[in-house]
C-alpha cells in the first residue's frame, strides 16, 4: 500500500545545498534509515517530510487517512503533565476513550450518588469495550518501563532531557500511525532499552523513517537506506550491511566513469592545444564537448577525517581505583569497587540508565569525590574528557577561535606539527566553515568540534561518556580507527553495541546493584550473560534429576537407553542427491545478475531492481549452503554409526 510520495524536494541553508531534487515513495512495510555526515541536513529532511519545515521547492503527498507522526529531537510537553498523562494524551479514539474513562472515574469518586456521573461512567465503559482500549494504559506503562521510566506520575518538567526524550518516544510508539518518523531514537537509552525498541520496530506495522547512528540497530531494523551526500540522495533497497556493499559498488562505478571522462578530457585537451580552428561546425562542436567534459567532473569530496593526533607519554602508574563507594541520599550506586588500569586498556562500562556508569567516569576524572575509598592518577596522566552533556559553547565564537583556545598547533602521531586550521580541515571543517560562528553549526557538527578540541589537548587517558550520541557514522568509524592506534588508556560508557564491539576488550557491567568485570567485547559479555541466564533454570532441573535418580526413578536408574539408529528421511535423501545442482544453479544466477548490473551501470532504476534480485539470490544461496552442510553432517554421522 502506497502511503506517501516525495516529489522533487530541495532545501538550502544560506549558501549550502542540503538536498536537491529528491523524489521517492514510501510503502507500507518500508523501514527506511536516513544516513549521512553531520550537517548534510538529515533532520531537516525528516522535518520537511513530516510537515514541520517547508521545502524550497517540490511537494509531499500523503494518502487519504494516512497518519504521519514524528518524534523530534526536542519534543514539546504540556506544563505540569505527568509521564503517563503525556503518553496517554494523544488524539486517537482509543486514547480519548481512556481519557474519558479516567475523567468519569474521578467524577464518580467525588459524587458517587450522582445519576449523571453514573451514566457517564457506564457510557465510558461501553466506549472502552467498543474500542478494546482496556489494555492501553498497561501498554503505556510497559513502554515507559522498558525505556527506563519507572515513575509514571513524575512531572515531565522535572525530568532530565534524556528522560523527556524517552517519554516522548513511548508516546510515539503507542499512538497509532501509518508513518512513524524517528530522529535519533537510540540516543539517551541504555542497551536493554535499545534491544527492546529494536524488537518493537521490527514487529511494528506501517512504515518507518529514522535517523540513527547505531549501526547494529540500523542493520537489524531497516530494509531501505537513503544516503544524503553533498546535496544528493542515493537510494538503496537494503539494510546497513548490504548498503555498505552497494555503496562501494556505486563508488567503484563512479570512479571508473570518472577515469573514462579524464581520458577523454586529456584527448580533447591535446586536440585543443594543437590549435583548433573554431570556425567550422564540427570543430565548434568538439570544443563544446571539451567544455561539457570539463564541467562534468565529480563534486568535491567531503574529505576524510584524520585523527592522527599525538598523545602524551604515559608512565607505569595510570589509574588506580581502590574500594570506592558512592551514593546519593539512601541510594548507593557504587559499592567497594576497585580497578587498576594497565597500559593500552580498553574498558567499556555498561548498565541501565541511572545505574552509576557516568558517576564512575566522573569519579575517575576527579569531577566527583567518592564517599569512601580512593582514586589515584599517575603523575604523567593527561585526561581527555568527552561528556555526553553538550558542553556550553560560546556561540559567538568562530569555529577556529574555539579550537585555538585549546591549542594553536598540535603534533600528529608521525611528529609533524600542524596548525589548528589544518586540523579543522582534517575534521571536515572547510576554510570557509572555520570562520562560521558556532551558532550556525548543526548539533552533530558541534559534537565533532568538541571531540577535536579534546584530542587537540593530546591526552593519554580518554574518558568517553556516550561518545556516539549525535556523531555521524563516518566520524564514529574514524574515531574507532583512531582508538585502534591510540597508545593510551580508554574508558568508554556507551549504549552503542557496535562501537563497544569495535573498541573495547574488557567490560565493567552494572548489574542489579552489583559491578562485575568481564574479558572481551560487548557481544562476548552479552553471550556470557545469556549462558548464565540459561544455566540457572537448567541447574534447578539437574538438581531435580539427581533426586529422582537417588530414589530409583530417573532414567539413569534403569540404565542407559540404546542409541537410536540415524537415517535420512525421504525428503533428506532427495535433497542430498539434488543439492549440488541447486547450488550450481544459484551461483550461475548470481553471475548473471552481476553481468546485468555491469551492463546497467548508468541506469539507477534498473540497478535498484537488480540489487534486490541479487540480495534474494544471495539469501537463497546461503540457505542452500546451510542445507548442504546439514545434510553432509548427517551423512557423516550415519556412516560413522555404521562403522561403529
Amino acid at each position: 500500500m502506497h502511503l506517501l510520495s516525495v516529489e522533487h524536494i530541495s532545501k538550502t541553508y544560506g549558501e549550502k545545498v542540503l538536498f536537491q531534487d529528491v523524489t521517492f515513495g514510501v510503502e507500507d512495510g518500508d523501514k527506511i534509515g536516513i544516513i549521512g555526515v553531520n550537517g548534510t541536513g538529515k533532520s531537516t529532511f525528516l522535518n520537511v517530510i513530516a510537515g514541520v519545515d517547508q521545502a524550497d521547492s517540490g511537494s509531499i503527498s500523503i494518502g487519504n487517512r494516512v497518519v504521519v507522526r514524528m518524534l523530534a529531537q526536542d519534543p514539546l510537553f504540556q506544563p505540569g503533565e505527568t509521564a503517563l498523562e503525556h503518553v496517554l494524551g494523544g488524539d486517537s479514539p482509543q486514547l480519548k476513550a481512556v481519557q474519558g474513562y479516567a475523567a468519569a472515574m474521578e467524577a464518580i469518586a467525588l459524587n458517587p450518588e450522582s445519576e449523571a456521573h453514573q451514566a457517564a461512567l457506564i457510557a465510558a465503559n461501553q466506549r472502552m469495550d467498543e474500542l478494546e482500549a482496556w489494555q492501553l494504559e498497561n501498554e503505556a506503562k510497559t513502554a515507559l518501563s522498558k525505556l527506563g521510566i519507572q515513575q509514571y506520575d513524575a512531572k515531565v518538567d522535572t525530568l532530565s532531557g534524556g528522560q523527556r526524550k524517552r517519554v516522548a518516544m513511548a508516546a510515539a510508539l503507542l499512538l497509532p500511525s501509518d508513518v512513524l518518523i524517528l530522529d535519533e531514537p537510540t540516543n539517551h537509552i541504555d542497551n536493554d532499552s535499545v534491544a527492546w525498541l529494536e524488537g518493537m520496530l521490527q514487529k511494528r506495522r506501517g512504515a518507518l523513517l529514522m535517523i540513527t547512528h547505531d549501526r547494529y540497530f540500523l542493520d537489524r531494523v531497516s530494509n531501505r537506506v537513503i544516503e544524503l551526500d553533498r546535496g544528493e540522495a542515493h537510494f538503496y533497497q537494503a539494510n546497513y550491511s548490504r548498503f555498505l556493499e552497494l555503496k562501494l559498488e556505486r563508488e567503484e562505478r563512479e570512479a571508473a566513469s570518472e577515469s573514462k571522462r579524464q581520458n577523454l578530457l586529456r584527448n580533447e585537451l591535446a586536440w585543443i592545444r594543437r590549435g583548433a580552428k573554431a570556425r567550422t561546425t564540427k570543430q565548434k562542436a568538439r570544443i563544446d564537448r571539451f567544455e561539457t567534459l570539463k564541467a562534468a567532473g565529480p563534486k568535491a569530496s567531503d574529505g576524510k577525517l584524520d585523527l592522527s593526533v599525538a598523545s602524551s607519554r604515559l608512565g607505569k602508574k595510570i589509574v588506580e581505583v581502590e574500594v570506592i563507594s558512592k551514593g546519593y541520599g539512601d541510594r548507593t550506586l557504587i559499592r567497594d569497587f576497585s580497578y587498576i588500569a594497565v597500559p593500552e586498556d580498553r574498558v567499556g562500562i555498561v548498565g541501565r540508565n541511572g545505574s552509576g556508569k557516568s558517576t564512575l567516569l566522573r569519579l575517575i576524572a576527579g569531577k566527583l569525590a567518592p564517599d569512601s575509598g580512593t582514586v589515584e592518577l599517575g603523575t604523567t596522566v593527561k585526561l581527555g574528557w568527552f561528556s555526553q552533556e553538550r558542553e556550553e559553547m560560546d556561540d559567538t565564537l568562530r569555529v577556529i577561535e574555539y579550537i585555538r583556545e585549546e591549542a594553536e598547533q598540535v603534533k600528529t602521531a608521525d611528529g609533524t606539527t600542524i596548525s589548528a586550521g589544518q586540523m579543522l580541515e582534517r575534521f571536515l571543517f572547510s576554510p570557509t566553515m572555520q570562520w562560521t560562528p558556532i551558532a550556525k553549526l548543526s548539533g552533530g557538527e558541534k559534537r565533532r568540534l568538541q571531540l577535536l578540541r579534546v584530542l587537540m589537548s593530546a591526552p593519554n587517558v580518554l574518558l568517553l561518556d556516550e561518545p556516539t550520541n549525535d556523531l555521524d557514522i563516518a566520524t564514529l568509524t574514524v574515531l574507532e580507527d583512531y582508538l585502534d592506534d591510540f597508545p593510551g588508556v580508554v574508558f568508554v560508557v556507551s549504549h552503542d553495541r557496535y562501537f563497544l564491539d569495535r573498541t573495547v576488550e574488557k567490560i565493567i557491567a552494572f548489574e542489579n546493584g552489583v559491578i562485575t568485570h568481564h574479558t572481551g567485547n560487548y557481544s562476548d559479555y552479552q553471550a556470557g550473560a545469556e549462558k548464565r541466564d540459561q544455566a540457572e533454570p537448567a541447574a534447578g532441573k539437574t538438581g531435580a534429576g539427581k533426586v529422582a535418580a537417588a530414589s530409583g526413578q530417573g532414567e539413569a536408574a534403569k540404565g542407559q537407553p540404546r542409541e537410536r539408529a540415524l537415517k535420512m528421511s525421504y525428503k533428506d535423501q532427495k535433497d542430498f542427491e539434488a543439492i549440488d545442482g541447486w547450488i550450481e544453479d544459484a551461483e550461475g544466477e548470481l553471475s548473471r545478475i552481476a553481468a546485468a548490473m555491469e551492463a546497467a551501470s548508468s541506469d539507477s532504476a534498473r540497478l535498484q531492481e537488480l540489487s534486490a534480485e541479487q540480495q534474494q539470490a544471495e539469501e537463497k544461496l546461503e540457505a542452500l549452503m546451510d542445507r548442504w552442510t546439514e545434510l553432509n553432517e548427517l551423512a557423516e554421522k550415519i556412516e560413522a554409526q555404521k562403522r561403529g
